[in-house]
């Protein structure tokens, strides 16, 4: 009866290694434990024996049911381990789906390009935070103190600080140029370097018009330096952007931060200057505000304006982004809308 019973226990291990599914096993337990199993059938024959091999056999066989019934239960564990992870994990035999990929958005994609073309002629790369100062904003810019940009009509004050003056007085910043001074204070001249990033204005929203857009200005400062150099960086720029030769004009503007200035224009790219609703049926846009810094931000830079000159250039790069691609509505860029922003992948 001894070796009877190593030879189930041998081979109900066995059996049971090779089980493959729930139904398996439990044909297992009824081949060995059922009423008629093997080893049942094998415990009915304990009657015969002496006490002494009575008591040895029962011990024995009680252990080799105790092994078959934790094996067992064990084996059923790893099956639905196995289901499990069969259920969570694809059949790779199965055609997969192509990957959903990201793209950059179209106005990040053309400040990208910008940095290339500018760095390309020597321009250095500037950033500041978007929080600035009254002072920075406005007083070093050479804006007299009624000027109607620091009204809260148009200007984004922080609260808190909307009583106070100078740079004790924070706001949104509502454009770029306060980045200027900030640069040439630590850095002095010459210089050549652009800083793009987004500016804020309370202003009413149209196809070219938005509260939140983004800017992208560029300065060099240096002895002696003229306008037709200036005009001849922009028309290098666009043609750089837009891969072809892009029409340009420059007519005076008033800007208080620059003597002279100018309104920088380019044909419009939407209706190639034939006339639409984003140029206002003019067949030009304008693109930037340009000219010579003003001795008085100079000064306040710390530069002696009898000796440093230079030429800003401040990008609207929300429109040049609309020129790229022949948008007709600004704010399409920013509506966070998939179906606009995937044609730009």
């Amino acid at each position: 009866m001894k070796s009877r019973l190593e030879e189930i226990r041998a081979e109900s291990i066995a059996a049971l290694r090779e089980a493959a599914s729930p139904e398996m096993l439990e044909q297992l337990r009824q081949t060995y434990l059922g009423k008629k199993g093997r080893l049942t059938e094998l415990l009915k024959g304990l009657g015969k024996l002496s006490p002494e091999e009575r008591k040895q056999m029962g011990q024995l066989a009680n252990e080799v049911k105790n092994l078959f019934s934790n094996a067992m239960e064990t084996r059923k564990e790893e099956l639905l381990e196995q289901a499990s992870l069969l259920a969570s994990h694809p059949d790779l035999t199965i055609p997969g789906l192509s990957v959903a990929t990201g793209g950059l958005h179209p106005i990040t994609q053309m400040c990208y390009d910008l940095n290339d073309s500018f760095r390309s002629l020597n321009f250095e790369i500037f950033e500041e935070d978007e929080i600035t100062s009254e002072l920075f904003a406005f007083d070093y810019l050479n804006f007299p103190p009624d000027h109607p940009a620091r009204d809260s009509m148009d200007t984004y004050w922080i609260e808190g600080t909307e009583n106070k003056e100078g740079a004790k007085r924070h706001c949104l910043r509502p454009h770029l140029t306060g980045g200027s001074v900030r640069y040439l204070k630590e850095h002095g001249a010459p210089a050549r370097f652009v800083y793009p990033g987004r500016v804020y204005r309370n202003e009413a929203t149209d196809a070219r018009h938005e509260r939140a857009f983004f800017q992208y200005e560029a300065l060099i400062v240096d002895r002696d330096f003229s306008f037709s150099s200036g005009l001849v960086l922009v028309s290098t720029i666009l043609e750089r952007v837009f891969g072809r030769d892009v029409p340009v004009r420059m007519r005076a503007g008033f800007f208080p931060f620059v003597e002279p200035g100018f309104e920088i224009d380019m044909q419009c790219q939407v209706c190639q200057g034939q006339g639409c609703t984003v140029c206002h049926h003019s067949g030009w846009i304008e693109v930037m505000p340009g000219g010579s810094p003003h001795p008085n931000v100079l000064r306040a830079a710390g530069l002696d304006p009898d000796i440093w000159s230079g030429f800003y250039i401040n990008i609207g790069l929300d429109r040049l982004v609309m020129m790229r691609y022949g948008i007709d509505d600004v704010r399409l860029f920013h509506s966070a809308d998939l179906r606009f922003l995937q044609q730009f992948k």
